[in-house]
């Protein structure tokens, strides 16, 4: 049961400060404020984590013995950054380019086959970044 709570508790606590932003209820310091103080809560998780990995202290586990190297530890946490942010790079490049490319379809619909290529460039992002997290996983 505690294994269920306590990550809920965590995600919601760093969700909260989001949430006027969400809704568009929050001026634009706000906002900063708001950003900002998320991600050092984010920061903040992972540096406890971190910690108690260090420390052994089996956060998560009941009574069961935390097996591996710290190398190991570090290789998964390098797969899963690069997928992480190669999805965000990706999202980013997608929410440039898929409006301006709906806008040059609207205008000439010669344009489509150009448009998704710049569309795709930026899904390929995507797909690079698991590549490379399945090769660093692969080398565990």
């Amino acid at each position: 049961m505690l294994t269920f709570i306590l990550p809920a508790i965590v995600v919601v606590a760093l969700s909260l400060p989001l949430i006027k932003v969400f809704k568009g209820e929050a001026s634009v310091n706000s906002a900063k404020k708001r950003l900002g103080l998320h991600i050092s809560g984010v920061v903040g998780a992972a540096a406890l984590v971190l910690f108690l990995g260090v420390a052994n202290a089996p956060v998560f586990a009941a009574g069961s013995a935390i097996t591996g190297t710290i190398a190991q530890g570090l290789g998964f946490l390098a797969a899963a950054l690069a997928t992480g942010m190669s999805a965000l790079g990706a999202g980013i490049a997608v929410a440039a380019a898929a409006p301006a490319a709906i806008g040059a379809f609207s205008e000439n619909a010669e344009n489509f086959g150009r448009s998704l290529i710049f569309v795709a460039l930026g899904e390929g992002v995507a797909i690079y970044g698991l590549l490379i997290s399945i090769l660093i996983i692969n080398q565990l």
